[in-house]
C-alpha cells in the first residue's frame, strides 16, 4: 500500500475525514486530484487503488468522506444532501489549494457514479479547475427515473415526503436501503447492484446500507451535466457499456458536448470499473497529458501495458 496521511478538512462546522497521498521525491509543487465516492459510499469502497495510481504517476490525491458518512462528522447519519456534498467538495478543493507542495492551479476533480455528477457541476462554477474525471457518472436524473421500478418510485416518494416533513419537526430520518436484490425495496435494485456494491465494500468500512429518504425528492430533477458545453478544461468520461445503475447514454452525450471532452468506453457493468486496470491506466494517461505536461509517464506506461480489461 502506498504511503498516505490521515487529515481532516473543516466544512461548514463539521469535519471531513480524508486521506492525503503525496508522490515521493517531488521537488516542486504537484497537481492534486480531489476525490469522493458516490451514492451512500465511503472512501473505503475502491478509491484507494485509483489514488495510489495517481500518486505513483507523480500527482497528489485527496480522498474524503462527505459529512454524515463514513469517518466524517455530521448528524443525522446517512443524510445524503446534494448541496452539502458539493459544498464538501468545495471545502476539499480549498484545502488542497492551500497545502504546501500542491500547485493550486492544477487541481483535478474526480468523481464516480453519483459524485461523477458532482464534479461536472462543480467544474461549471470553477473555471480554475485543471481537469475533470467522471467514471460511470450520474449525469441526468430523468434517465435514472426512467429505468427505476415504478412501485419503488411511488413508495420512495411517499417516504421521502414523510422524511422531509419529519426533518422540519426535528424527527430522525426515514431511512431507505441503498441497495437491494431485484424486486426488493431499495434505491438501487438492478441485478448488478447488490453483489457489485458488496463486492467493493472494505472489511474496515463504515458503509451502511441506508440513506435518508428525502434525497429521492431531488434525484429526478438533477441534471449535473447540463452545462458541460461551457467547460473549458479537459473532461474525461469513463462510461461502462453494461451499466444498469447509471445507464451510459447520458454520460456519452456529456462527453460529446464538452468542448474538450474525451470518452473512454469499457465492456463493464457499473461496479466493474472500480477494479479495472484499463480504466486506471486511461485516467493516468489523461492526467499525464493534461496536468503533468508529459513529465512523469512511468506509471501510465506500466499500467497501460496490462492486458485490456484485466481486473485485480
Amino acid at each position: 500500500m502506498s504511503a498516505r496521511t490521515d487529515v481532516t478538512i473543516p466544512s461548514h462546522g463539521e469535519t471531513l475525514a480524508a486521506w492525503l497521498y503525496r508522490p515521493e521525491g517531488a521537488e516542486s509543487p504537484v497537481p492534486c486530484v480531489v476525490m469522493a465516492h458516490g451514492f451512500s459510499a465511503t472512501r473505503e469502497e475502491g478509491l484507494a487503488p485509483y489514488a495510489e495510481a495517481f500518486q505513483a504517476a507523480g500527482l497528489a490525491a485527496l480522498v474524503f468522506d462527505y459529512r454524515h458518512f463514513g469517518d466524517s462528522t455530521g448528524e443525522p447519519r446517512q443524510l445524503l444532501d446534494i448541496g452539502k456534498q458539493r459544498a464538501d467538495y468545495r471545502a476539499a478543493i480549498g484545502y488542497a489549494r492551500a497545502l504546501d507542495g500542491i500547485d493550486p492551479q492544477r487541481i483535478v476533480l474526480w468523481g464516480s457514479s453519483f459524485s461523477g455528477g458532482h464534479v461536472m457541476a462543480l467544474a461549471q462554477e470553477d473555471p480554475a479547475i485543471a481537469a475533470v474525471i467522471a467514471q460511470a457518472p450520474f449525469t441526468d436524473g430523468l434517465s435514472i427515473i426512467k429505468v427505476a421500478p415504478k412501485a419503488n418510485l411511488l413508495r420512495s416518494t411517499a417516504d421521502a415526503i414523510r422524511d422531509q416533513a419529519g426533518a422540519l419537526l426535528g424527527r430522525p430520518p426515514v431511512l431507505l436501503d441503498a441497495v437491494g436484490a431485484p424486486g426488493s425495496y431499495a434505491v438501487m435494485t438492478a441485478p448488478e447492484a447488490e453483489p457489485g456494491f458488496r463486492g467493493i465494500v472494505s472489511p474496515t468500512s463504515k458503509w451502511r446500507n441506508e440513506v435518508a429518504a428525502r434525497v429521492m425528492l431531488r434525484i429526478g430533477t438533477e441534471n449535473p451535466a447540463g452545462g458541460v458545453g461551457k467547460l473549458q478544461m479537459p473532461l474525461l468520461v469513463c462510461a461502462c457499456d453494461h451499466d444498469e445503475t447509471t445507464p451510459p447514454a447520458a454520460a456519452i452525450k456529456a462527453a460529446e458536448r464538452a468542448p474538450r471532452g474525451e470518452l473512454k468506453r469499457y465492456p463493464l457493468g457499473h461496479f466493474g470499473i472500480y477494479t479495472s486496470l484499463e480504466a486506471r491506466a486511461d485516467q493516468v494517461e489523461f492526467l499525464t497529458r493534461h496536468v503533468l505536461g508529459g513529465g512523469v509517464r512511468t506509471a501510465a506506461e506500466k499500467l497501460a501495458g496490462e492486458p485490456a480489461g484485466q481486473t485485480l
